[in-house]
């Protein structure tokens, strides 16, 4: 991830981070810090790549919701945030060590919804 300066956008976090992958995305301040702390590189990964699929990368918004179950397999959905929840993604995942039971991501520019 490249870092960026507060000065490169208006912005409500302190540093913007260019993801490594897709050049187009960028991450706020938890992002980074969720992905180090919790081991979570891949899921930025798998995003980053997705915004690559027309549907995906056409929505402006999005909200990716990654649920992991008793076993250690997770769900990842990406919808467009509206009312209807219209699912732009779903995918099963056979094995995750994620530590949380469940997250959720906003947006195409990647920030944690408590950084709203």
């Amino acid at each position: 991830m490249t870092k960026l300066t507060p000065g490169d956008l208006a912005t409500g976090t302190a540093e913007w981070y260019r993801d490594g992958l897709n050049r187009h995305m960028l991450y706020t301040d938890g992002v980074p810090y969720l992905a180090e702390k919790d081991g979570a590189y891949w899921l930025l990964d798998k995003i980053a790549c997705l915004q690559l699929e027309p549907k995906i990368g056409a929505e402006e918004f999005q909200v990716w919701r990654l649920q992991v179950m008793d076993n250690r397999s997770a769900r990842l959905v990406c919808d467009d945030g509206n009312a209807t929840d219209a699912v732009l993604h779903s995918e099963d995942i056979d094995f995750t060590d994620f530590p949380l039971d469940d997250i959720a991501i906003w947006g195409n520019v990647i920030l944690l919804p408590s950084e709203h």
